[in-house]
């Protein structure tokens, strides 16, 4: 048991911060517990129960609020009592949880807090219903946006005699209840003031930053990235992709069919279709699912006239994002094919 102690005294010494994209989350939850000789019952015991977690608003002392209860499976057979007797045990507790976030898709969490056990049989008076303090630490493995992986170690001490035990417990979370975004803050509208003698300006007729005086490619579609004498080098197809998605939706058709117009319209033109993808996922998973991205648009493209041999589909995986992958909307933006323009 001074192990016991130990392991969990180190593992509350750490201090943790995160935050959450959802209000709520529901943990179905497997594991044991290894209590003290003095309880007069099997040492091992397997436990079942869930946990519901509150997650507080960014800026919050703590990160979630958890609420559960543990049941053992079977009963736990009593030593030194008469043959077959037998008790169950049920914990519900509360708890303040902090995360640490150490990777896109790992974290940590410490935890600590009181809850109260039944015992269904008083076998001994080390076996009396009443509150218990714990505290712990875990781990936490993100498989996918909607899909947890945790697991931690608690260490409960029984406030009637003292008695220690300890709790491990695997559990698959789930998120729900998504955040509502903030309403946009609207400018205050500023006094009319009185007209002025307009102002001859120069002219930049195609929005692209540069002036038709020094403009070469005076036709840029709206949204290209230019050169100095206002050339294409750049366009964000705005093509974005669901979670392990690959198909090009419906809403992406203009665009597509506006980029391969600028490519029909100058033939010496030629385009790396880039695909990209979140974080969630392994490295290799990510760098085969942004190259179908990237394939299936040139097949777009393909199919409006615009030759095979002037479109190349690159793909890079992760390793290029442009918005933060710890966010539903930033991981969003980052599942994205763009496009670089060469002559």
């Amino acid at each position: 048991m001074k192990k016991i102690l130990l392991s969990t005294l180190a593992c509350a010494s750490l201090v943790l911060a995160a935050n959450s994209d959802y209000k709520y989350e529901i943990t179905p939850l497997i594991g044991g517990g290894l209590g003290e000789g003095n309880h007069n019952l099997d040492r091992n015991y397997a436990n079942a129960g869930l946990a519901l977690g509150f997650n507080q608003e960014e800026g919050s002392i703590i990160d979630q609020f958890e609420l559960g209860f543990l049941r053992t499976i079977q009963d736990v057979d009593g030593k030194n009592t008469l043959k077959g007797q037998d008790t169950a045990i049920t914990r519900v507790f509360g708890n303040l949880v902090k995360n640490y976030g150490l990777t896109n898709d790992f974290s940590l969490y410490a935890l600590a807090g009181l809850g109260v056990e039944f015992f269904d049989h008083e076998l001994s008076h080390h076996q009396e219903d009443g509150l218990f303090g714990n505290y712990g630490l875990g781990m936490k493995y993100q498989l996918m946006d909607s899909l947890a992986l945790k697991f931690d170690v608690r260490h409960l001490i029984n406030f009637n005699h003292g008695d220690n035990t300890m709790l491990y417990t695997l559990g698959l979370a789930v998120p729900f209840g998504e955040r509502t975004k903030a309403a946009p803050v609207v400018a205050p509208v500023a006094a009319p003031v009185a007209p002025v003698a307009p102002v001859e300006v120069e002219k930049d007729t195609d929005g692209d930053g540069v002036l038709d005086r020094l403009d070469k490619c005076p036709s840029t579609p709206k949204g290209a990235k230019v050169d100095t004498v206002g050339c294409i080098t750049l366009i964000n197809l705005n093509v974005n992709f669901d979670t392990d998605k690959s198909d090009i939706k419906d809403i992406y058709s203009t665009r597509i069919h506006e980029f391969a117009k600028v490519m029909n319209t100058d033939k010496k033109l030629k385009a790396d279709i880039e695909g990209h993808t979140d974080s969630v996922g392994s490295v290799a998973y990510n760098q085969k699912l942004s190259e179908r991205r990237a394939a299936s648009v040139v097949k777009a493209l393909n199919g409006l006239g615009v030759e095979k041999d002037r479109l190349k589909a690159v793909g890079y995986g992760k390793s290029k994002p442009i918005a933060s992958n710890q966010t539903a909307e930033g991981r969003a933006e980052n599942r994205r094919v763009q496009a670089v323009m060469v002559k």
